[in-house]
């Protein structure tokens, strides 16, 4: 490869030496069409502008050992000038280059930065939503276990309130059995009194008027039982 190049370099200072004589030869009028072609192998061929300088400078030299002629330095700097010319403009468009991919990894740098904010901003959302997914979850639970006591409370509720209706219920009874009881004994009491009247009557008018005495005091006792007996039901009927 490093063989290959040197013949390369070899055959250009030749190229270069003949070009650069054909146009002095040709005088002030010549043409540098052919110094810019040279540039061009030289750019193919990886080469500066000081590899061209010192093929030139060479060149030049074989030149004036062979020639007298006034002038040649300055032609043969303005053909030089020209044959660099390719050269300098892959300078400059490498220069070119190299300031947009400078801005190119600016604004890479820039859309990275965005990039990295964004996945944290994406991050910081899906930890939220965890989060979130995590409290409703726990939420449903509580959720569920406040469903669950509130039907035990409920069903609790149920039954102390059979119980409270069937203790009232039995106080009923126990209240009626009484108040039955009562009257039939009241009752008794006066039908005893209703026979004795009718005895006393038959034999004793004295007698008589204390027994019914003794009656009215029976049956003003068992209103007030009846009285009694009423209340105690209007107190267990809530009214």
């Amino acid at each position: 490869m490093a063989i290959n190049i040197k013949k390369k370099l070899v055959w250009l200072s030749q190229r270069y030496l003949t070009s650069l004589r054909k146009h002095l030869n040709q005088g002030p009028r010549a043409r540098f069409d052919a110094a810019r072609g040279l540039g061009r192998r030289a750019v193919a061929l990886g080469l500066e502008t000081l590899d061209l300088a010192r093929i030139h400078k060479g060149a030049l030299a074989t030149l004036e050992a062979s020639s007298s002629r006034d002038g040649i330095i300055e032609r043969a700097e303005i053909f030089f000038t020209e044959a660099i010319t390719p050269i300098e403009k892959t300078h400059r468009a490498a220069l070119k280059a190299s300031a947009r991919l400078s801005r190119l990894n600016q604004k890479l740098g820039r859309r990275t930065v965005d990039l990295a904010a964004s996945n944290r901003s994406l991050k910081q959302g899906i930890a939220r939503r965890k989060k979130v997914e995590s409290a409703l979850k726990k939420s449903g639970a509580r959720s569920s276990k406040l469903l669950e006591e509130s039907l035990r409370q409920q069903k609790h509720l149920q039954q102390l309130t059979h119980r409270l209706l069937s203790a009232q219920e039995d106080k009923r009874k126990k209240v009626s059995r009484e108040l039955h009881n009562e009257i039939a004994q009241t009752l008794l009491a006066i039908n005893v009194r209703v026979v004795s009247l009718k005895t006393e009557a038959a034999a004793n008018a004295r007698g008589l008027k204390k027994e019914i005495a003794s009656t009215q005091w029976v049956v003003d006792k068992s209103v007030k039982t009846i009285k009694r007996f009423a209340r105690e039901f209007d107190r267990h009927d809530g009214r």
